[in-house]
């Protein structure tokens, strides 16, 4: 558990827009957030189960983040409660809630965006969901929007789930699932800046002819303060956060196994 000194550094607007699904982190505008705004963020839909409270004001944030592949559901609530209690906060005085919704593990994903559903639906307050591909883009974009990030998660099967971000931020290429050759041809022409669990994948596989990334981050679930961020710039609508999934599970139903009786 950590508390952050106030940052000026801020996500770009654009980065906590909508898309027709209503999942934020597609590239359309978005309203600046309100003068006075607590947040609280989670998320679990990659390799850490984590939560945050953001105060827009003084920009200062309280926030825990715990390494974990499995075991989210039990450690979730536990590290919110700790959370708020450190932040010396009740959830009546939270204004909105902010989780991420993925691409990222099925199991993950789903226990952070039930959270966040059951917190919006008790204390009425808003909830909104973000890509995670937009929350690892946001702090490198606020240190530096100058040129292309490639933001790009690990999807097994030599595929990634990949966002291609240009300069301010602006979406070039939509949240969407390839190969990971495709996300190297899409990156080296930048060349572009590599976040994300998949990030040593393209750079393993970039040619060595072409100029190399000028970053390659590899971190395994993006920092909880910048979902935090994220959701204060947000839209709100009046849709609770659903789940992102850019392709099928791998796993199938039972019944789709079994022989048919002869």
């Amino acid at each position: 558990m950590d508390k952050l000194e106030p940052s000026r550094r801020q996500p770009p607007a654009r980065l906590a827009g909508t898309g027709k699904s209503r999942q934020f982190g597609r590239g359309r505008e978005v309203a600046s957030s309100p003068v006075n705004m607590l947040v609280l963020a989670i998320d679990t839909a990659l390799e850490a189960c984590a939560a945050a409270v953001l105060d827009t004001n003084t920009g200062a944030v309280t926030r825990e983040s715990l390494p974990m592949v499995r075991g989210h559901a039990e450690a979730l609530m536990p590290l919110v409660a700790r959370v708020m209690r450190e932040a010396e906060l009740d959830f009546d005085d939270i204004d909105r809630i902010a989780v991420t919704v993925g691409p990222g593990s099925f199991t993950g994903l789903r226990v952070g965006v039930s959270a966040a559903r059951g917190f919006a639906l008790a204390t009425g307050k808003p909830a909104v969901g973000l890509t995670t591909l937009a929350a690892y883009a946001a702090p490198h974009i606020a240190a530096n929007d100058a040129g292309p990030l490639l933001s790009v998660i690990d999807a097994r099967n030599d595929q990634v789930y990949m966002q291609l971000f240009g300069p301010g931020g602006r979406t070039i290429m939509h949240p969407r699932i390839a190969t990971v050759r495709d996300a190297v041809r899409a990156a080296s022409a930048g060349p572009a800046r590599i976040v994300g669990t998949g990030a040593d994948l393209i750079a393993a596989a970039w040619s060595p002819s072409d100029p190399p990334p000028p970053l390659v981050d590899a971190a395994r679930a993006p920092a909880i303060e910048w979902v935090a961020h994220l959701g204060a710039a947000a839209t709100q609508t009046q849709a609770l956060p659903k789940p992102l999934y850019l392709r099928a599970p791998d796993a199938q139903p039972q019944d789709a196994a079994r022989l048919p009786r002869r």
